[in-house]
């Protein structure tokens, strides 16, 4: 959940930046390194035991935002209010954060609760309008942070959480810490500068979708 919970409290602190003036410059969080301790112990690190945790990934997705912030509206989000007073204790945070660059608009979307447990999942529809491209179609590349992709934690917890993984085991785990792409890339539609994407996105996952053209 630190992987949704971080995407989320990163776009409100663009909004607090724009409410006070703050130049915001860039996505920075602190983290230390423990050694000898047992694997996935829940210290504040990015990594466990050189395994990169998914919170590693969504600080790879920010990287890969380039260009300038775009306006998003969505009817599933929280006002900033409303969570710097009570957090996000009764409905789930639902939102996104955009850029644009020259030739590539970039959409990070979560689904976040503070608190982790079960619930239904969000089903999602982007309409992205103005989308700046002289033909009608483009590529699209969809990568997820969730139980199955770019997860190490649960990827050790399904071998039964070894505390001395074999060779193999730990080179499957480094596998699955690195960012990975929920499908293949795929053609998408865009007409009039216009294009829905829909997006099945279960509690506490993160997705980034890379419109290029």
């Amino acid at each position: 959940m630190y992987s949704s919970y971080t995407a989320a409290s990163f776009a409100r602190i663009h909004d607090l930046a724009e409410r006070y003036g703050v130049n915001l410059d860039g996505a920075l969080t602190w983290a230390f390194e423990f050694e000898d301790q047992p694997y996935f112990a829940g210290f504040r690190s990015l990594a466990s035991n050189g395994i990169d945790k998914p919170v590693f990934n969504v600080f790879r997705m920010f990287a890969r935002m380039t260009g300038r912030r775009l306006l998003v509206q969505s009817e599933g989000a929280l006002p900033l209010e409303e969570i710097l007073r009570n957090g996000v204790r009764d409905k789930p945070d639902v939102s996104a954060l955009a850029s644009l660059d020259q030739r590539k608009l970039s959409l990070l979307v979560w689904h976040y609760h503070d608190d982790d447990v079960s619930g239904p999942d969000a089903e999602v529809e982007l309409a992205v309008n103005g989308v700046p491209l002289k033909s009608d179609e483009a590529s699209l590349r969809h990568f997820r942070i969730d139980e199955e992709h770019s997860n190490a934690f649960s990827a050790w917890k399904r071998m039964g959480s070894p505390q001395s993984p074999t060779p193999e085991q730990y080179k499957l785990l480094e596998k699955a810490g690195q960012l990975a792409a929920l499908v293949a890339p795929e053609k998408v539609h865009v007409e009039n500068g216009k294009v829905t994407l829909k997006v099945h996105l279960p509690r506490q996952a993160v997705s980034l979708l890379e419109l290029v053209w």
